[in-house]
């Protein structure tokens, strides 16, 4: 297939030697041209130690010369970028076209999930284009999945049959590929795990152990979970690897930038001194204030979410936000 790999982060880029890998032919765009650049020439990637991007992509930096031929259009920009990448894209777009994000946040302001954001510009920049969208999410690491590590991915959409031929596209000896027609649940698992990963990573840095991370991420999966059967999403999408699978790898994994981020915070640095030492985006912190909101408008209790949000937006202390968090009032674990 012709596919289009829109971003060449670190996850776009371990995407875009994987699809090559997998026979495609695979166009990679970047609107930093000197990302582009340093990829081509050195077939490396500065944040992808130990991992060779394969020869046969093609390097774009014109986004609607990337995207005019291709089948699939993948978005792995970075979630607050993705409104502006597929409105620029869009007009130039196929007729046909399938849309698969791989970008995992929540859109402050409409509240959308990445596909509702997709969704939303198309209807505004190219609104008669006929086309679908998915969501690629799941544990998936892209420093694992750049040197051909075994991992597994869900990929999401309405249609039962995009999901299984985007999930085709992207199926190896290295990634198996399950499907899963409940998008929305799929998109709101991804966004919020990252939330509870950066709670994770501040009791880390406060020099808590197992038992407070084992409590995080538990109760952190009851909490998405509550999230997204109050938006109508399936149940069992949180028990899977977009969910529970996608929560303990980000809670726990050193390549986890929202885990990192939060450690740094729990050991005493403010989030921007936190953010800046990491140097890339950290998902959890922007889909922060959106997740609150949503909260909010479907009446559901975040109390980690929330203790977050006290830390990052609010500026109480880490150990005043556990104080907090574990003298709420009791009540039922079956609720």
């Amino acid at each position: 297939m012709k596919i289009t790999v829109l971003g060449a982060g670190t996850w776009g880029t371990a995407l875009a030697a994987l699809l090559i890998e997998n026979g495609h032919s695979v166009t990679l765009w970047s609107a930093v041209k000197d990302e582009l650049e340093f990829i081509e020439q050195t077939k490396t990637h500065k944040n992808l130690p130990g991992a060779t991007v394969p020869d046969g992509i093609k390097y774009e930096g014109d986004i609607a010369s990337a995207v005019c031929e291709c089948e699939i259009c993948l978005l792995a920009v970075a979630s607050q970028y993705m409104r502006q990448t597929i409105s620029l894209a869009a007009p130039h777009l196929a007729r046909g076209v399938i849309l698969v994000s791989a970008a995992k946040g929540i859109e402050d302001g409409t509240l959308l999930t990445m596909s509702g954001v997709i969704k939303d510009a198309i209807s505004l920049h190219a609104p008669h284009l006929i086309y679908t969208v998915a969501a690629l999410s799941g544990p998936t690491h892209a420093e694992e999945v750049a040197i051909g590590q075994p991992t597994s991915i869900v990929s999401a959409c309405e249609s039962e049959e995009v999901a299984r031929m985007v999930a085709s596209a992207f199926a190896s000896g290295c990634m198996r590929v399950y499907t899963n027609t409940d998008i929305e649940g799929v998109e709101i698992a991804g966004a919020m795990k990252n939330i509870i990963a950066l709670a994770a990573g501040m009791a880390r840095g406060m020099g808590f152990g197992d038992n407070a991370q084992a409590m995080l991420i538990t109760r952190g999966i009851a909490e998405i979970t509550r999230m997204g059967l109050a938006m109508g999403c399936k149940r069992r999408t949180f028990m899977g690897l977009a969910g529970i699978g996608d929560l303990i790898v980000t809670c726990t994994s050193r390549h986890s930038r929202n885990n990192r981020c939060g450690e740094l915070v729990g050991g005493g640095m403010s989030y921007s001194e936190a953010s800046g030492k990491i140097g890339m985006v950290v998902e959890g912190y922007h889909a922060l204030c959106a997740a609150v909101k949503l909260a909010e408008k479907h009446g559901v209790e975040l109390p980690i979410t929330e203790a977050v949000y006290s830390v990052l937006i609010n500026g109480v202390t880490t150990r005043e936000a556990m104080h907090n968090l574990m003298t709420r009032d009791m009540k039922s674990e079956l609720e």
